[in-house]
């Protein structure tokens, strides 16, 4: 697979090598190599992103790199451009040595992982912006509860799906609300695969993926996070548990790399924010069964999208159950 020749034009790669990589499930990655041994990550975004949002990477990662934060970085054009309209929209970024965990194994990287996030909000605390590109209602609990309900009552939900929708929204219905808290920018999407560790896989160094970068509170961000950190199993397996251990491991780290840029009050929502996240995403799946729809089925695990889409919904709630037990003392499994 190549790239087309306006791109590589526009980035002086007429000598490079081109070769895909599978970095996330969203856009389309390559990385270019030239003769002198340079890299360049090359990507094409997904239609979900906007052009816009290289404009908020470029001008974040840059007050990061400021403050002495390893971070990837827009490459401009030729002709100074943070990316290029090619038959979607292309873009350039510096390439980082290191290597990536595709789950956390040990409390060890669970407080580098922790750490690593924490830094990133101890920087970023300091700097504001309005962002160009968002994902308006990514966290909207009630918004997601609403075309759950929808979708269960269509023609094409079963009964299955139906009980299992309405496990979900009662699990929802009865944990405690989210309390206020500062709006802050989150990185929005801390799954273990967008950290980069060291060569040797011991020290986080990097956040990777900011096209998701937005506003919102720590119980969100950090609750996300620990939603996938401390889940041993995945969100394909529904038997999933919530490993506290782990999650303890991460908030320490994160603690201590934030250095009091967050405040122990935001952080006391975290187990919180991590069940209705977990919940959430229960609602999400199970909606995505009924209609159908999955971009990153597994064919060679699940005999359809529907399939899939039903046990990452049932992962979800189980994981949102156990969170809801060790983390809040409640039990709300039926």
């Amino acid at each position: 697979m190549s790239l087309p020749p306006a791109i590589v034009d526009a980035y002086g790669l007429d000598a490079a090598s081109v070769e895909p990589i599978t970095i996330g499930l969203v856009n389309q990655t390559f990385v270019a190599k030239r003769p002198s041994g340079t890299k360049l990550i090359v990507q094409k975004l997904h239609a979900t992103f906007a052009a816009s949002v290289n404009h908020d990477i470029d001008a974040i990662t840059t007050h990061l790199a400021s403050h002495g934060m390893l971070t990837p970085r827009v490459v401009r054009t030729r002709d100074g451009k943070l990316h290029v309209d090619c038959d979607g929209v292309y873009r350039a970024l510096t390439f980082l040595e290191g290597t990536t965990h595709t789950e956390v194994a040990s409390p060890a990287i669970a407080w580098e992982a922790g750490r690593l996030a924490g830094r990133f909000h101890h920087v970023i605390a300091s700097f504001e912006h309005r962002f160009r590109f968002t994902r308006d209602g990514v966290h909207d609990t009630a918004k997601h509860l609403t075309r759950l309900r929808n979708a269960a009552g269509s023609e094409s939900a079963d009964a299955t799906v139906r009980a299992l929708a309405a496990e979900i929204e009662s699990a929802i219905a009865s944990l405690p609300r989210l309390p206020e808290t500062k709006t802050r920018i989150l990185h929005g999407d801390l799954k273990i695969t967008n950290l980069l560790f060291s060569q040797d896989g011991s020290k986080a160094i990097a956040l990777l993926d900011l096209d998701t970068m937005q506003h919102g509170p720590i119980a969100f961000e950090l609750g996300d996070a620990l939603r996938s950190w401390s889940n041993p199993r995945g969100e394909s397996d529904i038997e999933a548990y919530y490993d506290a251990e782990i999650a303890d491991a991460a908030t320490r780290g994160f603690r201590d790399g934030a250095a009091g840029a967050v405040t122990d009050e935001e952080l006391a929502t975290v187990p919180l924010g991590t069940a209705t996240i977990a919940f959430e995403l229960a609602a999400r799946f199970a909606t995505d069964a009924i209609e159908d729809r999955y971009f990153g089925w597994d064919p060679a695990r699940f005999a359809s999208r529907r399939e899939h889409n039903l046990v990452r919904a049932r992962s979800q709630l189980a994981l949102g159950y156990d969170v809801a037990t060790k983390a809040l003392g409640l039990d709300l499994a039926p």
